[in-house]
């Protein structure tokens, strides 16, 4: 099982398990930006390494005042952390909800956080032959109550959907705070018309949770900030950890919005690469999840012949990882995930999945 810890992207145990591959892994199980860290990351490594002698800003202020002009939203509406993860269990922690809903299938760090905190919870699976889409018809019959939070992937991993805005509008109205994770919303085109941010940083009843790890390629940096009201962002900041966010991480995060040239070449490649490889899967024979981002849900045919977790061995023997979505909740094991990757890669992969479907699961 190479998601012993709950997450792709885990080339420890995958070579604790395979060896290491040659050529070195191919990973389509963490959703990264394939286009690697863009220029600045290089830049502020090379000439401010020296830095590291001395603290962070513990009020990481450099940070917060250039999310705060990009987004247009109060400065002390913000609270950066040691990626998203850190902060959607500061969430849970601090606001410290009486009932939770989760809606299924989603990210393990949502539950996780709650069960750790003693939060009770209810599951809404969401059905595939809707496209795993939460409608307003699921959303109004959730019986929410003052008190309760819920927490929603908007867009939501692993399916890729993003939340209608009718079902959102629904929502809003209840009295429950919703928790709404964007850590894939720079993925999405013209993001500002769909994102919360402005809505969180006014409301005491929703709070949005950013990744900066995964547009930008630096998932070993470990950097996210959270937007919510400030009266709630002063309560989770007397719960979090001083220097939460390292020197290095608070300046390469300054220098990220600037990146516009590398924004606007990942978003005009995706919006090619990402329906041309939906199109070759669905030839292999596979359904895939209309997706709003950079991963996609796909799901093998039901013969049998194959399920998630056999495909993921066979091909990690290969050098290509690939996540087992069967272990969502909501999900069967004809589920797997992949990331969307540059076209040299996807087609390595694509050969890959056509000799599997092929030889049959028999074969090593």
């Amino acid at each position: 099982m190479l998601e012993r810890y709950g997450h792709g992207g885990d080339w420890d145990t995958a070579e604790e398990r395979y060896g290491k591959p040659e050529a070195g892994w191919l990973d389509y199980s963490a959703n990264m930006n394939p286009a690697g860290p863009p220029p600045c990351v290089e830049r502020i490594f090379r000439e401010r390494w020296r830095d590291i002698a001395r603290y962070p800003d513990p009020a990481v202020r450099g940070l917060r005042r250039k999310l705060a002009a990009a987004y247009g939203i109060p400065e002390d509406s913000i609270l950066a952390g040691n990626g998203a993860a850190e902060l959607i269990d500061l969430a849970v922690r601090g606001l410290a909800p009486r009932e939770a809903v989760l809606v299924q299938p989603s990210f393990s760090e949502y539950g996780e956080a709650l069960r750790k905190a003693g939060v009770k919870t209810r599951e809404l699976v969401l059905r595939a032959e809707n496209g795993f889409e939460l409608t307003a018809a699921e959303a109004a019959g959730l019986s929410l109550a003052e008190g309760s939070c819920v927490f929603l992937g908007h867009p939501n991993n692993p399916t890729g959907r993003l939340v209608p805005a009718k079902t959102m509008a629904l929502l809003k109205q209840s009295p429950a705070t919703l928790l709404i994770d964007e850590a894939f919303m720079d993925f999405v085109p013209h993001a500002e018309d769909v994102s919360l941010l402005r809505e969180a940083a006014a409301s005491e009843r929703i709070a949005v949770f950013r990744s900066m790890t995964k547009f930008y390629a630096i998932p070993g940096i470990r950097l996210g900030f959270m937007v919510a009201h400030p009266r709630i962002i002063a309560r989770l900041r007397e719960l979090q950890p001083p220097w939460s966010v390292n020197f290095l991480a608070q300046r390469i995060g300054e220098a990220l919005p600037d990146e516009r040239e590398y924004a606007e070449k990942t978003l005009a490649w995706l919006a090619e690469e990402r329906p041309w490889l939906i199109r070759r899967l669905e030839r292999l024979g596979l359904d895939v999840v209309p997706s709003k981002t950079n991963y996609l849900l796909a799901a093998l045919p039901g013969d049998g012949a194959w399920d998630a977790p056999k495909l993921q061995e066979r091909l990690a023997r290969r050098g290509i990882l690939i996540r087992d979505a069967s272990r969502f909740t909501g999900l069967d094991a004809r589920y797997f995930r992949i990331a969307v990757r540059l076209r040299r890669e996807n087609e390595r992969l694509l050969a890959e999945l056509e000799q599997a479907l092929r030889e049959g699961a028999d074969r090593p």
